[in-house]
């Protein structure tokens, strides 16, 4: 034995660790989109969604992940602990499928024709030079992503082909003869041997596939490795449910204790039925027999399967002895808690599910400034302190979303790996403080409603008519901007900005029919200037509903990220067709609606028209 095999191995063992790590991402990065909506369709049905863990944690490679994701997803309230047991026990068993994939290492390397094809040594750069040519010659939508599934595969084969090298080389020393002995007298040794490497590792198919690549060293017997494997469960348990309680509300951390108390529950099991078999004689055929990669999956995966059929009906046990370990807190209150909570960390290196979650949360903000908006020029002509009141805590809630966001939006940018979702983020982070500056505006305007209350001053009929029109406007714009948002509706953001600037003329030719009102003491300084600030707040939101406009149009058009303002400019020259057919059949509608109002108004003699005194 040499510096250099160990060397060999653990270069082997790294090599092997980052290609599951990379299949792993671009498996999750291709399908993360869909997975969400997958696993949002559990119902109370525990053998549907045990189905549901299998095949999500078969597809992305890695259980650890899927009930990270489940416990996001308990945590958000869009499913229920109870609807998560089963996904738990299906994720368990979906994690073997990797251990079936590297038995490949059992395909002999000399065999001819089509077997020859399925060898590690033929794969392995088979994958990397598929994935080399996706990544850098293809400009498909999920190309990196596909391109690093089969690069991942390949480093994996690589890594492990490596590996069985450098074991081969350190058998002649003697040194794993003398390890596994103890193993096989010494189940518990083993177990917690199994624990600890999958701990360290964070992998259970990692560790297992490094025991499938020691076994081609036909050192391992099923009497030495049975218990090593049974450790695997609770070594990659562990893990899960510390991620799982890093931030996270209690149900959160109930699906990680669940786990722990699934695997242990598992780990009797099987501890105790070969036990049981090994003592009726049913193991003596296989007990000193040597074991191949093949023979290391099939027991995993039969392990798996066999505690799943028993222990699938007792899991509500495991959830009740969880609700005894981690105790309720106190709830508290916020009408927007499932979408703050759905702001989740363990969303974070899955880019897809975490960007959907700020999606959801951004939509409840823009909904609650809107209503917020309505309500409070309602106050204006109608005050009532409830309804105040309900503004100002809409207004809180509205405040938190967006600290919750202006925390979240970063923490994701660090594993944003395409295109798609790096306009996806820079369009959040446009919107959350427009979304934000919506709510204030509805909060100004409450605000000088309730003034105005305090100091008993009210507005005059005509200009309450007037203020009615421009929020049917204003109404019509937010519903137009909430639609470009929604649904990256092109159309509805372009209709935006025409509207804006009829808003503008209106705000300028209501501003000087009031001061008309003024000069002839149709309407009080006092009250006149409350109306002059609600105007003005009113042109703000028409203004913050162009900029939502434009972040879906530079979204879906990121040439003119950077000519934003020579955009718009071009419009309110006249160049456009559509903007100019728009602008006027709108400001023709709401000026129809005005001029019953607007004729009540004498207009004031300019300066050049007065008689000199």
């Amino acid at each position: 034995m040499s510096i250099f095999d160990i060397l060999t191995l653990f270069g082997g063992l790294a090599m092997f660790l980052y290609g599951m790590r990379l299949m792993g991402d671009g498996l999750k990065e291709s399908s993360s989109g869909a997975l969400k909506r997958i696993m949002e369709s559990v119902t109370n049905n525990p053998v549907k969604a045990f189905l549901l863990g299998l095949f999500v944690t078969a597809l992305i490679q890695s259980s650890t992940a899927t009930i990270v994701i489940t416990s996001g997803l308990v945590a958000a309230g869009i499913i229920t602990l109870r609807q998560s047991l089963g996904i738990i026990v299906g994720a368990n068993v979906g994690t073997t499928v990797t251990g079936q994939i590297i038995r490949l290492l059992d395909v002999d390397a000399s065999a001819g024709g089509i077997l020859r094809f399925f060898t590690p040594s033929t794969l392995a750069p088979v994958a990397l030079i598929i994935g080399i040519i996706i990544i850098m010659g293809m400009k498909f939508r999920n190309a990196k992503a596909v391109g690093s599934i089969a690069m991942g595969f390949g480093i994996l084969f690589t890594g492990l082909m490596n590996m069985t090298g450098a074991v081969n080389a350190l058998t002649a020393t003697g040194v794993f003869d003398r390890v596994f002995e103890q193993l096989g007298s010494n189940p518990l040794l083993g177990y917690l041997i199994g624990a600890g490497v999958a701990f360290v590792l964070q992998s259970s198919s990692a560790t297992v596939g490094i025991l499938q690549a020691i076994s081609l060293s036909g050192l391992l017997s099923f009497n030495e490795v049975y218990a090593v494997i049974v450790g695997i469960y609770l070594g990659d348990c562990v893990t899960t449910a510390i991620v799982c309680s890093i931030g996270a509300k209690v149900d959160s951390k109930r699906v990680g204790i669940v786990h722990i108390l699934y695997n242990l529950a598992k780990s009797v099991l099987v501890i105790a039925g070969v036990l049981i078999l090994r003592k009726a004689g049913a193991l003596d055929g296989i007990w000193f027999e040597p074991v191949s990669p093949g023979r290391i999956a099939n027991a995993n995966s039969l392990f798996n399967l066999i505690c799943a059929l028993i222990l699938l009906p007792f899991m509500y046990r495991f959830e009740k002895l969880s609700r005894m370990i981690v105790k309720d807190e106190a709830v508290e209150e916020n009408a927007y808690k499932d979408e703050m909570d759905a702001l989740n960390p363990v969303f974070i290196n899955t880019p897809a599910l975490a960007l959907e979650s700020c999606y959801t949360a951004l939509l409840t903000m823009f909904r609650a400034s809107r209503r917020n908006i309505g309500a409070a020029l309602a106050l204006v002509n109608n005050y009532d302190e409830n309804r105040m009141k309900e503004i100002t805590k809409e207004e809180d809630s509205i405040d938190m979303i967006t600290d919750r966001l202006s925390n979240y939006l970063p923490q994701i940018s660090a594993h944003v790996s395409n295109d798609h979702q790096a306009r996806i983020l820079n369009n959040y982070y446009k919107v959350v403080n427009e979304f934000e500056r919506l709510g204030d505006y509805a909060m100004n305007i409450a605000e000088s409603a309730q003034e105005m209350h305090a100091n008993g001053q009210k507005f005059s009929d005509v200009a309450m008519s007037e203020l009615k029109v421009l929020h049917e406007l204003i109404e019509r714009i937010l519903s137009k901007s909430e639609q470009a948002f929604t649904y990256r509706d092109l159309s509805a953001a372009e209709d935006i900005e025409p509207m804006e600037e009829v808003v503008d003329d209106m705000v300028a030719t209501l501003k000087e029919h009031h001061m008309d009102r003024i000069f002839r003491n149709e309407c009080s300084i006092y009250a006149g200037k409350d109306f002059l600030d609600i105007l003005g707040f009113i042109e703000r939101i028409a203004d913050v509903c162009s900029n939502i406009g434009l972040a879906t149009i530079t979204r879906i058009h990121p040439e003119l990220e950077d000519h934003t303002h020579d955009y718009t400019y071009r419009l309110h020259e006249g160049v456009n067709e559509k903007f100019n057919k728009e602008y006027k059949e709108v400001r023709e509608e709401f000026y129809g609606k005005l001029e019953p109002f607007l004729t009540q108004n004498i207009p004031v003699q300019s300066d050049t028209e007065k008689t000199p005194e």
